[in-house]
């Protein structure tokens, strides 16, 4: 069953000059499927994760969530949407530098006014899942880049949102801890059924999903699954990029680590 419905969805930003930013663009996401986006730069990924978090509004189309268009939610509706409903993973990790990172993770639950002893066991059993136990008093500046993602990752379950959102969520990370990032995520998809959808640039981290699509110039160009080996989606992933356009040169080199 979808849990997400996007139907031909188009996005105009107005100004000197028009800009398409999406263009009649229709997909759906099924309940604990993880979803790659892909697509060369400018091709509207980031406008489309913008629409389906409800931070922009698409111009014509809906998106349907859970059989409800949450672009029809009033101001106190939609904030409570996007508090429970989702869960987001940034480029750059986004965390409060003044707070410990255990006030980072529980963030959530705390503008939802959730009980205490509710925190404190959810971030017990995330803490231990994601290799955080020992730095819950440290502030987001003491900790690596690794670390740093796996407490927005952590951000991002606390309150076991229906979807998760991650823009390029391996953009800053080298590649041991991108992989790190990748296989928790993989791991958290299979082990909760966690519905994920991840906009990214890297045919590596692509070739941790279920499925890629690709988009460009803001339009569906083409999807792929994954089969058994990761291997064989990977180089189909590098085949499809090289038919997008793009800097194909770059990608002929990359092996699967």
């Amino acid at each position: 069953m979808a849990i997400l419905e996007v139907v031909d969805v188009t996005k105009v930003y107005e100004g000197k000059v028009t800009n398409r930013a999406l263009n009649q663009l229709s997909f759906e996401v099924e309940k604990g499927e993880f979803l790659a986006v892909m697509g060369p730069s400018g091709s509207g990924k980031t406008t489309l994760l913008n629409i389906i978090s409800t931070i922009d509004k698409p111009t014509s189309g809906e998106i349907i969530f859970n059989g409800t268009n949450p672009h029809l939610f009033n101001k106190t509706e939609l904030a409570y949407f996007r508090r429970r409903e989702l869960g987001f993973i940034f480029q750059d990790f986004n965390l409060l530098p003044m707070l410990t990172v255990e006030e980072n993770i529980v963030l959530p639950l705390t503008l939802d006014n959730q009980p205490v002893s509710l925190m404190e066991e959810r971030v017990k059993v995330l803490a231990e899942k994601l290799g955080l136990s020992g730095v819950l008093h440290k502030r987001p500046d003491e900790l690596s880049g690794g670390q740093a993602q796996r407490v927005a990752i952590a951000r991002a379950l606390i309150h076991e949102p229906a979807i998760i959102l991650a823009d390029e969520p391996t953009g800053n990370l080298d590649s041991h801890n991108s992989r790190e990032v990748l296989e928790l995520l993989s791991k958290i998809n299979k082990e909760r059924n966690a519905t994920i959808i991840m906009v990214t640039h890297d045919p590596i981290a692509a070739s941790f999903c279920d499925r890629v699509l690709f988009i460009k110039d803001g339009e569906y160009f083409n999807e792929i699954y994954r089969d058994d080996r990761r291997q064989t989606f990977f180089q189909r992933i590098l085949n499809v990029l090289s038919l997008l356009g793009g800097r194909v040169g770059d990608l002929s080199s990359i092996r699967l680590p």
